[in-house]
Order: structure tokens, then C-alpha cells, then sequence
């Protein structure tokens, strides 16, 4: 112990301890993302990225630590005022990051509250540009025109702006109430027509429905007085063959003796019924002399049925 105690106090012990000293400070780590700008005698002597770096011991120091990494920062809200004369109240957001450490350095003395002063102004000046009805419609190109023109203003400074997002936009409360009241006789607006609409569509459908049904009903007439009409020229031809078909029957008969007779009988028969019937209608009666005489009807009946077959046998004479 005493032995050990002696060393420490030995000159060679001191100054090796002072070597590690210098050491010590000479090495510098730095973060990953971060960069560390290094002054030498107080003027600017280089930029130290992520990794082991060494420096001079007393004579350079760190001057400033900036982060590479993208910020968020709130821009506080804010009055503007539209190119229609209406006063807003908008808030925002900035993400930006550090692309030079030395212009972010010695560039301005403080660039987040440059990059959120700027923000603020460009903002006023940007819906300035604008109506209020469009503020609302296009944030996105308001955005894009925020961050453009921040860009352009802190290049100088080494800061990069990312993107800029409109949290609100709060207009004045009497313009609050008109545009309720708006978007409400729009939406009544809106009703109306499509009411409108449904009965405009319902009585077309409903017209149409009793064009259709009008329509089908003239078919329906249509095709039953056609069917009744091929009903009644298909009865009539039935009733005349059948009536033809009797009728070469009866002349078929009619052309044997047997028929012949028959067929005076009938005529005499439907001749006594006549006179018969012409008697009961009538108080007076002039028949011929031998009218009421069988023989004289069955002559007159017979002279008939000849004439009946001159003519049958004139067209099979010219045959």
C-alpha cells in the first residue's frame, strides 16, 4: 500500500494520468443523425458526423450539437385574412429537417423560430390569395404553396421543409352561422329536386304503365276480333259445305225413283202446310181452281222437280 501510494505521487504517474486526459477529451462520439459542428479559437474548423471522431484538446471545442432527424413543430394559430375580405383563424403544422449543420449554425441564430415566423407569414400571404370558400376546398394546394415558398426563404439557412399541414381553419362566427345556413338551404335544395325527381320518375313509369297496358289491351281486342272473325268465316264455311254436302245428297236421291217420290211427297206435304198457314192468317183465301185438288199440287210439285233437272242437264248436254 505504501509502495502504491508513492507511485501516485510520482511525476511519471501524473502525467500519464494528464495523457489519458487529453485523450479523453481529443475523442468524440457521435450519435447516429446527429452532427456536431467543431470551433477552433472560436472560428469555424469542420463538422464531426456519426462515428468516432478526434479533436484538439483545448483548443477545439463543440460549438453546437444540430440533429439530422425530421421535427415536428406546432405553428400557433394565427389570424389571416381572404381575398374576399373575410378574417380567419388557421394553425398548422411543419415538418422540416437540417440538410447543413454550419448554415443551420452560423446562418441564424435560431432556425426553428425562423422556419415557424416564416411559416406564419407565408400562410397569411398564401390565403390572401384565395376566397374563402376555396380555403376550404384546397388545402392541398395551399400546402404545397406554403412549403414551395418556405423552402425557397430558408435554403440560406440549411433547414429543408418537408411538408406543411393545415390542422384549421376557423372562420368568424357570423360567417360560421351564414354558411350553416347555406350548406342547409343547399341540402333542402338538394331534397327537393330529388323529391321531384321521384315523382317526375314515378309518373313517367306510371304513364308508361298505361301506355303499356292501353297498348296490350288494343292487342288483345285486335287478336279476339280476329279470332272471332276466323270463328265466323270458319262457321260459315261449315254451314255451307254442309249445307252443299246435303244437298248433293238430296240430289243423289232425288235422281232414283224412290227419291223422286219422296221428294214430291215432301213438296205437296210443305205446300198443304202453307196454304194451311196462310188460312189461319187471313179470313180471305183465292186459290185457283183446282188449287185445293192433291192431284193439282202433286202436277204443280212435278213440274217443278223437271225443271229442277232441265236445268242439272243443260250444263252435262254442253259437256
Amino acid at each position: 500500500m505504501e509502495i502504491l501510494t508513492n507511485y501516485i505521487l510520482t511525476p511519471q504517474f501524473a502525467f500519464l494520468v494528464f495523457i489519458l486526459f487529453l485523450v479523453k477529451m481529443g475523442i468524440k462520439f457521435v450519435p447516429q443523425n446527429r452532427a456536431f459542428v467543431i470551433e477552433r479559437f472560436g472560428k469555424y474548423n469542420s463538422t464531426k458526423e456519426a462515428g468516432i471522431n478526434f479533436i484538439l484538446p483545448f483548443v477545439d471545442k463543440v460549438a453546437h450539437d444540430r440533429s439530422l432527424k425530421e421535427q415536428a413543430v406546432d405553428v400557433p394559430s394565427q389570424g389571416a385574412i381572404t381575398k374576399d375580405n373575410i378574417s380567419l383563424t388557421v394553425d398548422g403544422v411543419l415538418y422540416f429537417r437540417v440538410l447543413d449543420p454550419y448554415k443551420a449554425s452560423y446562418g441564424v441564430e435560431d432556425y426553428t423560430f425562423a422556419v415557424i415566423q416564416l411559416a406564419q407569414t407565408t400562410m397569411r400571404s398564401e390565403i390572401g390569395k384565395i376566397e374563402l370558400d376555396k380555403t376550404f376546398e384546397e388545402r392541398d394546394m395551399l400546402n404545397t404553396n406554403i412549403v414551395n415558398s418556405i423552402n425557397q426563404a430558408a435554403e440560406p439557412w440549411g433547414v429543408q421543409v418537408l411538408r406543411y399541414e393545415i390542422k384549421d381553419i376557423v372562420p368568424p362566427q357570423s360567417v360560421m352561422s351564414s354558411m350553416e345556413a347555406q350548406m342547409r338551404a343547399e341540402r333542402e335544395k338538394r331534397a327537393r329536386i330529388l323529391e321531384s325527381e321521384g315523382h317526375r320518375q314515378a309518373e313517367i313509369n306510371r304513364a308508361e304503365g298505361d301506355k303499356q297496358a292501353q297498348v296490350l289491351n288494343a292487342e288483345a281486342d285486335k287478336q279476339e276480333q280476329i279470332l272471332r272473325a276466323e270463328g265466323e268465316a270458319q262457321a260459315i264455311l261449315r254451314v255451307a259445305e254442309a249445307k252443299a254436302e246435303a244437298l248433293e245428297r238430296v240430289g243423289k236421291v232425288a235422281s232414283t225413283s224412290e227419291g223422286l217420290s219422296a221428294v214430291q211427297l215432301e213438296l205437296a206435304t210443305k205446300a198443304i202446310a202453307a196454304k194451311e198457314a196462310i188460312a189461319d192468317k187471313s179470313s180471305v183465301v183465292l186459290l185457283p181452281d183446282n188449287g185445293t185438288d192433291a192431284a193439282s199440287v202433286m202436277a204443280q210439285a212435278m213440274a217443278i222437280i223437271n225443271t229442277f233437272k232441265k236445268s242439272d242437264n243443260k250444263p252435262s248436254e254442253q259437256v
